[in-house]
């Protein structure tokens, strides 16, 4: 049984603390970590039969019995926080991103091969039903040579003003799974990436500095096209798409719905509108990727998403925002 640490008791630390208890018959959360623990956190953490309950971080790390950690903290944090628990010996989980700073990143890639510890970043789309279907069929060579991908993703609301002006900015706080998503559906990596970007959905999100609408187009390295429209806002409810159009044919997915209910009647034909948060559409895959992580520990494998899979959309991600601000294509070559 391998047990495990998470550092932050916000809404994703809560995530990966319940599916691990209901779900990952191998793990059980030890303890969890919040400098911001407030009572009802702690009675919630209690009823999971979670043991141990602290505000420091560094009384997970110094608990010989865990093996694990998973980094939920906010985002300015993610970086050290893994580096502290590589150091100390713990396989480390993070959320992305790992960090904003490319040098950052690759100081966290540095401790983690000199620790010798797995470590993986919770790009947990990649554990979707949906889009791991049509990665298979990518390489399967079901439709052949990939030509184009296309990835639709728009949120149920927008977000408020000042998480905005801490997020890293839409391409790094929403895109980034996008980014993420083209490289994992594709099997090639990005070489060039042109941004367009507006203000259309909230004007406190551009008084903020950032855009809430976007279309973004890829070269990638085997020749294919991607692109990504993304939305801060979507009346309907949580839009994720994806289609991969290859040499021999097409794959796509659609929303995943409460149920598959087509009502049809004199006025019109009638189907559910698409599940609303991203916590009901994407449940199982945070549990999924927990599992593999994990399992990798126990096993002594490669995690299924890798340091470097943390930081290539990360280095998308900024080269996305210098393509929206000059207004040109910008060549990943240009960020190393």
């Amino acid at each position: 049984m391998i047990k495990v640490g998470i550092i932050g008791a916000g809404r994703i630390g809560k995530v990966h603390a319940e599916s691990i208890s209901k779900y990952v018959s191998n793990a059980v959360v030890e303890a969890i970590a919040d400098p911001l623990m407030s009572e009802k956190t702690r009675k919630w953490a209690k009823e999971l039969g979670i043991q141990n309950i602290f505000t420091n971080h560094e009384d997970i790390l110094n608990n010989k019995d865990i093996q694990a950690v998973l980094v939920c903290s906010s985002t300015d944090t993610h970086s050290q926080m893994s580096i502290e628990a590589a150091k100390a010996g713990k396989h480390v989980f993070c959320e992305k991103p790992i960090d904003h700073d490319l040098e950052r990143i690759k100081k966290v890639l540095d401790v983690v091969e000199e620790s010798g510890v797995k470590f993986q970043v919770g790009f947990n789309r990649r554990f979707d039903h949906n889009f791991k279907a049509v990665k298979k069929a990518v390489v399967d060579g079901t439709i052949g040579e990939p030509h184009i991908i296309k990835i639709t993703s728009r949120d149920p609301l927008a977000p408020p003003a000042e998480y905005v002006k801490v997020s890293g900015g839409m391409f790094l706080d929403m895109t980034i799974h996008d980014f993420d998503m083209v490289r994992y559906l594709s099997g090639s990596e990005v070489v060039e990436v042109y941004a367009m970007g507006n203000v259309l959905v909230d004007e406190a999100i551009g008084e903020a500095g950032d855009i809430d609408t976007a279309i973004i187009t890829m070269k990638l390295e085997n020749g294919a096209l991607a692109v990504i429209d993304n939305s801060r806002e979507a009346a309907y409810g949580y839009d994720q798409r994806a289609e991969v159009f290859g040499s021999k044919g097409s794959v796509s997915v659609s929303n995943d719905k409460s149920s598959t209910m087509v009502m049809s009647l004199k006025d019109g034909v009638h189907t559910e509108k698409p599940l609303y948060f991203f916590l009901e559409r994407y449940m199982q895959s945070f549990s999924d990727e927990i599992k593999e992580f994990i399992e990798a520990i126990v096993n002594d494998t490669p995690v299924p998403v890798s340091g470097i899979d943390g930081l290539k959309p990360v280095l998308i991600g900024l080269a996305a925002k210098r393509s929206l601000i000059e207004g040109r294509p910008v060549k990943l070559s240009e960020m190393k």
